[in-house]
């Protein structure tokens, strides 16, 4: 591993044991190499401490660090930023997939647009066995010179990862630590996106992983998603009622905070209430991995010729 890489990946876990090995593969069969790979494992109960050390003995470019105690998951997103040193950053998640070119062609992406502040690329939602369920077209309107058409587009279009873009390091100390009220990651990257537009790299890359032991399938009500984010949101202080209203705030706060003229600030107010608005009509809490599954017979991308580490499984999959 270089003094000083160019590109961090923070990759935060906890009881990853069954899919982290698949993606540590996938990460570390990149073919741009000038990156770090720093784990915080949350006090894993499970298996997960011997896989990193494992791969941390074969591999310099992985630094491991395990936390004596469960902080949840948002301090640890937080936490695992803090220790990276590169220019440029990208969250990892234990269980998700990356294809072979995903961190070659964001960085290129970012070299030949200044302005872009985060790249990412084509995604798709796949099973517990790497088979893709949905692919989906990303329709956000993200690249858009102007902040408030961002914003609004970011709203209201479903879909989306850019959570696990790779990201300019300066931006990102920049905003708000990712908080651990209902949907803070969403509030999150609107912060992010309020300070320049994105790029999405017109190929599929990147695959996230749906199964039962996710987070988001694991604890099915808003209160045990925020408790899993933060056990400090456990007991009567946290009600529902105030972990939505401080979702909502997440919002407001990010509009004011982010460097906007006055009349972009205004139009941001604006999208943001009729947002608010059309959150009461049915199906506006559409989820992408919700959708139901794609015909096999359509799907033409194959999972295991783009990811490093399924090679034995090529065939398996079309």
């Amino acid at each position: 591993m270089t003094a000083h890489p160019r590109l961090s990946i923070g990759l935060p876990v906890y009881n990853g044991e069954e899919y982290l090995a698949q993606s540590l593969d996938a990460l570390l069969g990149q073919t741009y190499e000038d990156f770090e790979l720093v784990i915080s494992d949350n006090a894993s109960t499970d298996g997960t401490q011997v896989v990193c050390r494992w791969y941390a003995a074969r591999d310099s470019r992985i630094r491991y660090l395990r936390l004596p105690r469960n902080i949840g998951a948002a301090p640890n997103h937080n936490y695992v930023f803090t220790e990276c040193r590169g220019e440029l950053f990208k969250w990892a998640s234990h269980d998700d997939l990356y294809a072979r070119d995903l961190l070659s062609r964001c960085v290129e992406a970012l070299d030949e647009r200044p302005d872009v502040i985060l790249a990412h690329s084509g995604q798709a939602v796949i099973d517990g066995e790497g088979q893709v369920k949905v692919p989906y077209e990303y329709k956000i309107a993200t690249a858009s010179p102007h902040a408030p058409e961002r914003f609004r587009s970011f709203l209201f279009e479903p879909g989306g990862d850019d959570f696990y873009g790779v990201m300019r390091a300066d931006v990102l100390r920049r905003v708000r630590p990712h908080n651990s009220y209902h949907h803070a990651d969403r509030t999150f990257v609107a912060e992010i996106v309020l300070h320049g537009p994105f790029h999405q790299v017109p190929e599929l890359l990147y695959f996230r992983r749906d199964h039962p032991t996710r987070a988001e399938r694991a604890n099915p009500s808003k209160r045990s998603r925020c408790v899993n984010l933060d056990p400090r949101r456990a007991g009567l202080l946290h009600p529902t009622p105030r972990l939505l209203a401080e979702y909502v705030w997440g919002f407001t706060s990010a509009i004011r905070r982010a460097p906007l003229s006055p009349a972009d600030r205004r139009a941001c107010y604006r999208h943001l209430a009729a947002w608010m608005t059309s959150r009461a009509r049915p199906g506006a809490g559409e989820r992408v991995e919700d959708r139901a599954p794609v015909d096999p017979s359509r799907i033409t991308v194959s999972v295991d010729a783009l990811v490093a580490g399924r090679e034995n499984r090529e065939g398996t999959q079309s």
